[in-house]
């Protein structure tokens, strides 16, 4: 599969599957952007736009389970100490869910990593983002990576 960057695909899409393009555009310039000075909790407010924030749920690659606020926490955290980037691999759309597969790259510090995702966006009814499961495939962790899940609940 050629991996494509999002910008090269975008307007191939429309519907839901575009706003899922759309909103990981703005996450990628999101955490780039939090490596400047004043970047915060409220940073998100953009992203929030394509959010249904009294409703959103987002289940985890280790099937932690967050609200909206405290998703943005956990975002900050991430973003305030990571490099990001992702290539495009597939999307498919499903009456209001949007599969979306990406190759991401991530480095914090000396460590980097390169992992495919599935991500699984559920939708209300005013085309807003209610759930997102995260699905990965990566190598296990070094020892120390996950240090930015410390105090975040674990479900069983």
């Amino acid at each position: 599969m050629t991996r494509r960057e999002l910008d090269e695909v975008i307007g191939d899409y429309g519907g839901l599957s575009h706003r899922v393009l759309e909103y990981s555009q703005l996450m990628k310039r999101l955490v780039d952007r939090a490596k400047e000075p004043g970047f915060s909790v409220e940073s998100w407010e953009p992203l929030a736009d394509l959010i249904a924030v009294d409703d959103f749920e987002r289940v985890g690659n280790f099937k932690e389970v967050m609200n909206w606020p405290e998703y943005v926490e956990f975002l900050t955290n991430f973003a305030t100490s990571t490099d990001w980037e992702c290539s495009f691999k597939r999307v498919t759309e499903s009456d209001r869910v949007v599969f979306l597969e990406l190759e991401e790259r991530i480095k914090v510090g000396d460590f980097a990593s390169t992992v495919n995702s599935l991500s699984v966006y559920e939708f209300d009814d005013a085309d807003k983002i209610r759930h997102l499961d995260i699905y990965l495939q990566m190598p296990i962790p070094e020892s120390g990576m996950l240090d930015s899940y410390e105090g975040i609940q674990i479900s069983e």
